[in-house]
């Protein structure tokens, strides 16, 4: 295996400071020579222009800040014991008395109702969701689960498999004792494929599942197909199941699926370990450390401290942009561009468009970009020699809208940064896999904080929640109106978010009636000490 990289940073003066925001400031100072080279390379400048820092008062003050000597315990310190446990096994060990708590009341029936086949549209995160909620109908409806068929997602492009993504056999091992899962459907049903569901209506497939549908519409509608063909094939299924009026033990199967059996394949795992294990030991700051293998162990004793990181989930993708209607400084150019992109992908239906930009800001409507994310973070306290690792998968703007980011926070790393491209080999280009890799760091990282909610950010919430980690929900309201105002102070802004923010980091919140299990497992998968 190839040896670890090796990084030099340098860490930001008060004079270098000065030096990166006159850098970033170049393309607006001299506007005349972005223009010609635009000329030079259209692909680059076709849907946007070079986008200046939007809050440049703040952005000036944040990148004078200082370096801390240490690092500040109020910021870095874990999450206090919040009184909650797991209510099965996992990294917590529950009390003696729930150690022999068994999920269901009902043992797995001796004969099953037929085979169930799911199709789960969206990314990563929904389709896991999806998983969860296949594996809670076929329990419902007595069936035996067919491993869930993953779509082509339209915007990404990728056609991982369960297979590609998610440990199969470990999957079926930790289900065995409460349902049937078959990798694949016996000879006598090898038919039902998703060729064949497309090219007629068939009597086995299920096509109008409502939405959060409750238990007893599975029972009146799939059962009876499932009596009579052997077999019944939901699609689309993605969001087809209620979070509401379900009997605990289905509650908690979800849960145990979502937090014990979905586990993923061992070289995301594996690559997921040498980023984690590259971003507590950086190679600059210790001789550097030879590895045998992606799991980051070495042939020496490792006595350098862990460092801490933080993980960035940055969704700002084309998509995430037009979606949300916002301005985000790149001109006229890419208002028009993401209005067209908008009418293409959903038909001009999107109702945040019938909002001004400042009424989507002022509400939290509008995703951080980077330079936001970067004043928040900078205005809670981290400086830039905190570590940050960013996860995302296409920034729209690219480099250049991540540069102020950058600027604040040097010591930002990434996939590509911290991992060659033969280790990246088996994950480049499907976005479920580069998905998954962020995912398994985001867990693995001491703070976890998103720009904008999403399934990555609300599947990442849930999922550190239940293992009592610390995750910061930025507080889009008040962020919001920060950011349109363009005479606050430094001073003011920091005092604001730090107040907004208190009670925002990691602090358990119980579940409300049609809020997803998955964001919020207390208290249907926790147990109160």
């Amino acid at each position: 295996m190839e040896k670890m990289m090796r990084f030099q940073y340098k860490p930001v003066r008060r004079q270098e400071a000065i030096v990166g925001l006159f850098v970033l400031l170049f393309p607006v100072l001299l506007p005349c020579f972005f223009a010609s080279f635009s000329h030079a390379s259209p692909s680059t400048f076709l849907e946007w222009n070079v986008p200046k820092p939007r809050h440049l008062r703040l952005l000036t003050s944040a990148l004078q800040r200082e370096s801390s000597n240490g690092e500040p315990t109020d910021l870095w310190a874990p999450l206090a014991d919040q009184g909650w446990r797991p209510c099965f096994g996992g990294s917590v060990n529950p009390p003696r008395e729930w150690q022999t708590m068994r999920f269901l009341s009902f043992a797995l029936p001796q004969k099953s109702e037929g085979y169930l086949q799911v199709f789960l549209d969206g990314g990563l995160n929904q389709q896991r969701m999806g998983i969860c909620d296949a594996v809670a109908v076929a329990k419902i409806l007595n069936a035996t689960l067919v491993i869930p068929y993953l779509e082509v997602n339209p915007v990404w492009q990728d056609s991982s498999s369960f297979m590609d993504i998610f440990d199969v056999d470990h999957f079926i091992n930790v289900m065995k004792d409460d349902i049937s899962i078959v990798k694949e459907l016996p000879d006598d049903f090898s038919w039902s494929t998703r060729e064949y569901y497309a090219t007629a209506i068939r009597p086995t497939r299920i096509k109008r599942a409502p939405v959060h549908a409750s238990a007893n519409w599975y029972l009146e509608n799939v059962l009876p197909v499932l009596q009579s063909n052997g077999i019944a094939a939901i699609s689309p299924f993605s969001h087809r199941l209620s979070f509401d009026n379900l009997p605990s033990e289905i509650q908690k199967l979800r849960c145990q699926v979502n937090f014990k059996a979905l586990v993923f394949v061992p070289h995301i795992r594996a690559l997921g370990d040498a980023l984690v294990h590259r971003l507590r030991y950086p190679p600059t700051e210790s001789p550097p450390l030879i590895t045998n293998d992606l799991t980051g162990t070495t042939d020496r004793n490792v006595k350098q401290m862990p460092q801490k990181f933080v993980v960035v989930h940055l969704r700002f993708d084309k998509d995430m942009a037009a979606h949300s209607a916002c301005d985000f400084g790149g001109g006229k150019a890419e208002k028009l561009a993401l209005a067209k992109y908008r009418q293409r992908i959903w038909g001009g239906r999107v109702l945040n468009s019938q909002f001004t930009d400042e009424e989507l800001r002022s509400q939290g409507r509008c995703p951080l970009t980077p330079e936001e994310i970067g004043l928040l973070l900078a205005a809670l306290g981290f400086d830039n020699s905190t570590r940050l690792y960013l996860a995302s998968h296409k920034v729209y703007g690219g480099e250049a809208r991540i540069s102020t980011l950058r600027e604040l926070f040097p010591k930002m790393e990434n996939k590509k940064s911290l991992a060659s491209s033969e280790e990246r080999v088996l994950i480049k280009g499907k976005a479920s896999l580069l998905a998954a890799v962020d995912y398994y760091v985001g867990m693995h990282s001491d703070i976890f904080v998103s720009a904008s909610p999403g399934n990555m950010h609300n599947a990442l919430v849930g999922h550190r929640t239940f293992e009592n980690m610390k995750t910061i929900r930025p507080n889009m309201p008040l962020l919001g109106q920060l950011f349109l105002n363009k005479n606050i102070t430094w001073s003011e802004f920091r005092q604001a978010v730090v107040e907004g923010h208190i009670n925002r980091q990691g602090q358990l919140r119980l579940r409300k009636p049609k809020q997803s299990i998955y964001t919020y497992p207390a208290p249907d998968c926790m147990c109160q000490v």
